[in-house]
Order: structure tokens, then C-alpha cells, then sequence
């Protein structure tokens, strides 16, 4: 039986920022950039949407004088990527 794949998730680069988010207490806005390869701007509208889906916390500060942003998993985002695996998992045949 399949199970539905959660579309926020489904999208490339949300997917790419969660897993990296999983494996990691905290990240910094420019680590997320160049680990995924995205562009400021389209990382900003996917974070916004994970944030939004409270998949992510995004913490907002200054370091010095300069805006430093980063962000971590929330336990409803760390829910999402593992039930996203698993009913990845039920697409796959493993006889």
C-alpha cells in the first residue's frame, strides 16, 4: 500500500534543507545556502514555507553589527522527515 508523500517536503530544495537540518543541532543561514546550492532568495522563500509549516524554527539575531540568521528542526519536522522516508520506503519493492 502506498502512502502519501507530504508535498512540502516533496519539493528539492525544502527536502535537501530539512535533511541537512536533521543531522545537525543548528545551522547558519550561509551553510544552508552552500551545502544546498540555492540562491538567497529562493532559500529564503523555502525557509519561510518551512517555517511556516513549523517544520523549522528560524532564530534571528545579530552577530556584532551584522544580521545573522540560522536555523533548526523542529519535532514536528523531524516527524514529517521520518514519516516522508517511510512512505518513500513503500514505493520501493525490497523483496
Amino acid at each position: 500500500m502506498f502512502k502519501n508523500l507530504d508535498p512540502l517536503l516533496h519539493s528539492q530544495l525544502r527536502l535537501s534543507i530539512i535533511s541537512l537540518l536533521i543531522s545537525v543541532e543548528q545551522a547558519d543561514f550561509s551553510f544552508i545556502k552552500e551545502k544546498t546550492e540555492s540562491t538567497a532568495g529562493n532559500l529564503s522563500v523555502q525557509l519561510d514555507k518551512l517555517s511556516q509549516a513549523e517544520y523549522i524554527e528560524i532564530i534571528k539575531g545579530y552577530r556584532g553589527r551584522k544580521p545573522h540568521t540560522s536555523c533548526r528542526i523542529t519535532k514536528k519536522g523531524i516527524k514529517a522527515f521520518e514519516d516522508y522516508v517511510t512512505a518513500l520506503k513503500s514505493y520501493i519493492d525490497i523483496s
